[in-house]
């Protein structure tokens, strides 16, 4: 046995019943008697301690030393993965006041599809096989979103929706991309180690990279860093079909905010043109959401139209989800509805004659009426 499952089996033993429940997506550590777990998106308190701090530091200490990372006072930080790819994040006094805070996320081993989504109430199945004609098409698709409302499982999803035959390049700071495709490379970047003379690979320099690698759709983790101008130069250079995730409230919000991460760095470009470069590349914002009964949601997919005369991004909503009322026990109640919005590229559905009619964009009456009636209050 490894170090690492020795770390595992002999450190977090008070924790290994929650990390052998597959019904638990993530735990929360805050300090050695406090621990939380998410299931079905619900928050719950456990029963489960550490003996002390010290042995909760102590797990943490070998679970670090065997991926040879260290976490001490000059490095009170920890980012590292447990063998079954379950993403572990730590951070130790004083910087935590609490004792030493940690969360594992934990990722479903199965592979989730469209018809998942849509079985599960997070999509309809007009807006899947929307999206998944914009897949098709090679479209330049962004999954916007908060921490936690399910962004790389529908980056996941819409990446093995690529044709069959496309070269496919993920790029991601850690590895939580799941991709199921015949036909895939991916890339990681890495930490600086100077005690190992160990140079840092950032995302940046992967996306250099990717592009001289004959790539057919490039898909980036998460944009967070001036990665962002690259990925927009791919999206406006011929490599259609790319993907990324971003942490954003809204789709006009995601264009905003890739435009604030292509500004990072030491680009000289001019900010009012690299609006009109995000506005030009981005095509498709699909926006994911957890509400407040713990249900994950894709509530808008919309397209993104360039920059008026004003400098302010054209999104306009093809799908959205319209909530209805709440139940007994808080769930919420609604139905995700076409806005009425023809798409740009409808003509490419057509004449690649995909089954979608024009029909299937029409807003229902009752929407309508409940949509103007909000626009009134």
């Amino acid at each position: 046995m490894s170090i690492f499952n020795d770390a595992i089996k002999n450190f977090l033993r008070p924790i290994e019943e929650l990390l052998n429940d597959d019904s638990i997506s993530e735990i929360m550590i805050n300090g050695p008697r406090e621990i939380f777990i998410e299931r079905k998106g619900q928050v719950t308190r456990t029963k489960n301690v550490f003996r002390d701090e010290e042995d909760l530091l102590s797990a943490i200490r070998s679970i670090a030393q065997s991926v040879g990372r260290t976490i001490d006072q000059q490095n009170p930080r920890l980012d590292a993965f447990l063998a079954d790819g379950s993403r572990l994040c730590a951070v130790i006094p004083p910087l935590s006041k609490k004792g030493t805070t940690v969360a594992i996320r934990k990722f479903s081993q199965s592979k989730l599809g469209l018809n998942d989504l849509i079985n599960f109430g997070a999509l309809s199945k007009e807006a899947a096989r929307f999206l998944d004609i914009c897949v098709y098409l090679g479209k330049n698709i962004l999954v916007s979103g908060g921490t936690g409302s399910g962004k790389t499982t529908i980056l996941n999803i819409l990446g093995a929706r690529i044709p069959k035959g496309c070269r496919i390049i993920t790029i991601e700071d850690s590895q939580e991309l799941q991709i199921v495709q015949e036909h895939i490379v991916s890339f990681i970047t890495r930490k600086e180690d100077t005690g190992q003379n160990i140079k840092a690979v950032s995302m940046r320099d992967l996306v250099h990279s990717a592009m001289r690698l004959r790539p057919d759709r490039i898909v980036i983790g998460e944009v967070r860093g001036d990665e962002a101008l690259d990925l927009v130069q791919i999206m406006n250079t011929g490599h259609d079909g790319s993907m990324g995730t971003i942490h954003s409230n809204n789709p006009k919000d995601a264009c905003t905010r890739l435009e604030l991460l292509c500004l990072l760095g030491d680009t000289k470009i001019p900010p009012d043109l690299v609006r009109k470069m995000v506005g030009s590349a981005l095509q498709i914002v699909v926006q994911a959401h957890r509400f407040s009964d713990g249900k994950r949601k894709i509530t808008e997919i919309s397209e993104v139209l360039g920059v008026d005369h004003y400098g302010n991004y054209i999104v306009k909503d093809i799908f959205k989800w319209v909530q209805k009322g709440k139940d007994e026990q808080g769930n919420l109640i609604g139905e995700m509805i076409p806005c009425g919005y023809l798409p740009s590229f409808f003509d490419l559905i057509v004449v690649n004659r995909l089954p979608f009619p024009r029909e299937n964009f029409l807003m229902p009456e009752w929407a309508q009426v409940q949509l103007k009636v909000k626009k009134a209050a």
